[in-house]
């Protein structure tokens, strides 16, 4: 497919955390950008934290050129009109289906019909929020993770009634702003990375609530384990990695006692009754200074550019590319 980013204007409605990095991303891949401003405050704040991201970016070589060199490719405004032109707008708003019925009801006013309309919603069905729209077929879920611009993830997620082909080109358009997609054909709620993840969040109270270990026991385990490994294959790889009959036996035994609440966990209901937000107010799972919360999110930073770096040096097709390159030396 012959695609040029530069002829593919592209929309943002919302310009919080994810989408000032959502339009980074799209500004790196060469995309003319609309990002539009739902609330006022967002313009306030949107372009210098897009500079900034720009700026460390070229920091950590992962671009060449300075912020202008992106930005004047970038319009910021609150007025929807703006958005007629664009083949394909994300939305990035509260997960509030309201809110985001609104948000629909003003771009689809304004946009051509066979642009392309996505939420970037981590949370909502794709098959509920297309109901809210005028052309429920073009509508699809684009999940983004958060630094956009960093992360190599990406879910293309149709909803029940979305336009397989659609979705498609999305996906192949992903390739082009640094993504390795997942194409997820079929709607479930939390898609596939949030359904994996939440599955272990549940174990993870479990096993503290119940005094298996502490807060610090758990996370110092998945760091040096699943985190360990997670970067070079994803779970079914593991197992082909470490030996499936393995897994097969263990699987017997620790099914059956493995965590299967659907209630809340009474560990995150306290904190959040109490007001705590984690990092962004210094009261979470830990407590933080202002001078240690700022240096954690800066050290992610850091973190984000550093695990990128090794995670293009060892892409899913890494030996398929290994062999190849190995049957070139010996035809040399």
């Amino acid at each position: 497919m012959s695609i040029k980013t530069n002829e593919i204007p592209v929309g943002v409605v919302g310009l919080g955390l994810m989408g000032c990095s959502i339009t980074t991303c799209l500004l790196m891949a060469g995309h003319p950008v609309v990002a539009i401003a739902p609330i006022s405050i967002d313009m306030d704040h949107a372009e210098s934290r897009i500079r900034a991201h720009f700026k460390k970016a070229k920091e950590e070589g992962m671009i060449n050129e300075d912020p202008d060199f992106y930005l004047k490719n970038l319009r910021i405004s609150e007025d929807y009109s703006l958005l007629k032109l664009c083949q394909l707008v994300i939305e990035c708003t509260l997960e509030d289906q309201e809110i985001k019925k609104v948000v629909y009801s003003k771009v689809e006013s304004v946009i051509a019909n066979d642009a392309i309309l996505a939420s970037n919603t981590s949370a909502i069905p794709i098959s509920i929020l297309q109901k809210l729209t005028l052309h429920p077929e073009r509508f699809f879920g684009l999940h983004w993770a958060e630094p956009s611009h960093t992360t190599r993830f990406l879910e293309v997620i149709c909803g029940e009634l979305s336009d397989i082909a659609k979705g498609e080109y999305l996906y192949e358009l992903s390739n082009f702003w640094g993504k390795e997609p997942t194409l997820v054909r079929k709607d479930i709620r939390g898609f596939i990375t949030n359904r994996l993840m939440y599955a272990m969040y549940r174990e993870a109270f479990y096993l503290v609530e119940n005094g298996y270990a502490t807060v610090e026991d758990v996370d110092r385990a998945c760091r040096n384990n699943t985190g360990y490994w997670m970067t070079f294959v994803g779970v079914f790889g593991w197992m082909d990695l470490t030996g499936v009959p393995a897994y097969h036996n263990v699987m017997k035994d620790l099914n059956p006692t493995l965590c299967n609440n659907t209630g809340m966990p009474k560990l995150i209901d306290d904190i959040v009754k109490a007001g705590g937000k984690g990092v962004s107010n210094g009261h979470g799972f830990y407590n933080y200074t202002p001078e240690e919360a700022k240096m954690l999110e800066e050290t992610f930073a850091d973190f984000t550019y550093e695990i990128r770096k090794l995670a293009l040096k060892y892409p899913a097709d890494i030996v398929k590319r290994r062999l190849k390159a190995k049957e070139v030396d010996k035809t040399n």
